[in-house]
């Protein structure tokens, strides 16, 4: 691949990595002994500076434009040998092997060659843990090299700042320069995924799942800041995942080994399987730490992205094997900032296949660098920036695998209610997980719903143990006529949005807001 002069410390336990990055001055330890970092400049995604290597054996089948931009091959290996250069030079790095797809069918070795410590312990707690005799002849079939303080020449280079996350699909090889945030190794990893599994039959899914009891598997789609980990870690309820699926023929796989969660204005009674969870050796980012050593979580001085990183081991009664049956329900999550769309809604196949390509939701502050206030945005599956094919083949794959396994579909407001952002309030997690239950446990009678004259949509009348006045937002305003011109003004958005669709059969379009 390359040498090194420098020491490589290869696949360090959590305890020897927790002992590097407070040797190196990387971090420092909480009250928890949970390690808390800083990333710079970067405390999200860089959404600009990613680009995928063009060549002729993968040019058509990507969705090229504003998410996925592409670069030529040369300017790719430009920056593979500045990387590789800057990595020899270092006096060490870190190398973790690992895996991917808990489905041993789709079974993917991984490795991570980074130059801090402590993005070594967040690869360990990200991905799936080698067992000691599978590192023996490891041989990786994707290699992502995170070294964040060798930067690019801007457009000398063919990016467009000093940051850049450069993915090579046809070579399986990933380039992450500029950046300390944690969060670019996960989504690049998952972006390839998003490519590579289709062509297997397998539909790769942005999304948190749970199971009960009784063996029923749930989904959760939704952006970051939506509540997928939030609502999908149910003490209830064991946990497969908070953020990356796929759905086979088996059932449906985690692509993780651990949980990447959210933990801005985190509190121990709303959410105690994330609080407990960032403990020992739990990798947090950018939490300010107050003098007694304790985490400040309502602190968002230096971003309201702030993240903790932890396996699922942490989590208490979580599937270990990230593996379960087919799912019975899909819920779509959208955090919406303009406060009019429904608290729930019951989905049929088409109104299904419609908000998922959609992705409705706002973008919630800190989440991608720039984002102050929360932005309206349309992102296809929920996860547009991770999904490189063209968008029919996600929507098949949906439409394929609910009709086949006969599971059903709603959307679920985490957003705001009665007024928009700066008005309004978010609606309560209490009122959340009663939907939630509600939907799980089969207690949404579809048959007492009335469908809305503006967003087309199925809202029930009654769940239990939620407010029926909150069911309708427009109760809630103070201002109705307001109300329902934000409302049109939104389903007018939805309408220009999904003109950019082709071959959609209109029973689809015909199940959407009408503008």
């Amino acid at each position: 691949m390359f040498t090194s002069r420098g020491k490589i410390h290869r696949n360090l336990s959590q305890k020897e990595l927790v002992a590097k990055i407070l040797a190196r001055k990387e971090g420092k330890l909480s009250k928890t002994q949970a390690v808390v970092v800083y990333t710079g400049q970067y405390t999200g995604r860089s959404p600009n500076d990613r680009f995928i290597v063009d060549s002729p054996k993968i040019h058509d089948q990507i969705n090229w434009g504003k998410v996925n931009v592409g670069i030529s091959y040369t300017e790719y290996n430009n920056l593979y040998k500045k990387i590789t250069q800057y990595i020899a030079s270092l006096r060490e790095h870190f190398v973790t092997d690992c895996f991917v797809c808990a489905d041993l069918k789709y079974k993917l070795p991984v490795r991570i060659v980074s130059e801090y410590a402590y993005a070594a312990l967040f690869a360990t707690h990200l991905f799936i843990k080698p067992r000691k005799e599978e590192l023996v002849n490891f041989s990786p079939q994707l290699t992502v090299f995170a070294i964040p303080s060798c930067h690019a020449a801007g457009e000398k280079d063919g990016v467009r700042s000093e940051a850049f996350i450069i993915l090579n699909l046809e070579k399986n090889t990933v380039l992450i320069g500029g950046s300390k945030y944690c969060g670019e190794i996960k989504k690049s990893v998952f972006t390839c995924l998003n490519y590579l599994l289709p062509q297997k039959g397998v539909f790769p899914m942005h999304c948190s799942a749970n199971v009960g009891k009784d063996g029923t598997s749930a989904l959760f789609f939704g952006l970051s800041g939506t509540g997928k980990t939030t609502l999908s870690a149910d003490s209830k309820r064991r946990l497969i995942g908070d953020d990356e699926h796929g759905w086979g023929e088996s059932g449906i796989f985690n692509f993780e080994g651990g949980c990447y969660a959210k933990c801005i204005n985190l509190k121990e009674k709303n959410e105690p399987q994330i609080w407990h969870a960032i403990r020992d050796g739990a990798l947090v980012e950018n939490v300010i730490i107050k003098e007694n050593g304790e985490m400040d979580f309502a602190d968002g001085s230096i971003t309201e992205n702030t993240r903790a990183a932890y396996p699922l081991t942490y989590i208490q009664n979580s599937v270990l094997d990230g593996t379960a049956g087919h799912p019975k329900t899909v819920v779509f999550l959208t955090a919406d900032a303009l406060g009019v769309m429904p608290p729930v809604a019951i989905l049929d196949e088409y109104s299904a296949m419609y908000y998922f390509l959609s992705g409705y939701t706002s973008k919630l502050a800190g989440t991608e660098r720039g984002v102050i206030v929360p932005v309206a945005t349309f992102s296809l599956c929920f996860g547009a920036p991770f999904m490189p094919r063209q968008s029919i083949v996600y929507a098949q794959l949906l439409k394929k695998f609910m009709n086949k396994y006969k599971a059903k579909a709603y959307l679920v407001n985490t957003g705001w209610v009665g007024g928009a952002y700066g008005v309004g309030e978010r609606i309560s997690i209490r009122h959340t997980r009663s939907i939630i239950t509600a939907i799980l446990e089969g207690k949404i009678n579809e048959e007492k719903a009335k469908r809305d004259k503006i967003f087309n949509l199925q809202i029930p009348e009654n769940v239990p143990g939620v407010d029926a006045k909150i069911l309708n937002p427009g109760n809630l305003w103070k201002n109705k006529e307001e109300y329902d011109q934000k409302a049109r003004e939104l389903a007018a958005l939805f309408v220009e949005n999904f003109k950019k669709f082709q071959n959609i059969p209109r029973r689809v379009i015909a199940a959407g807001p009408k503008s």
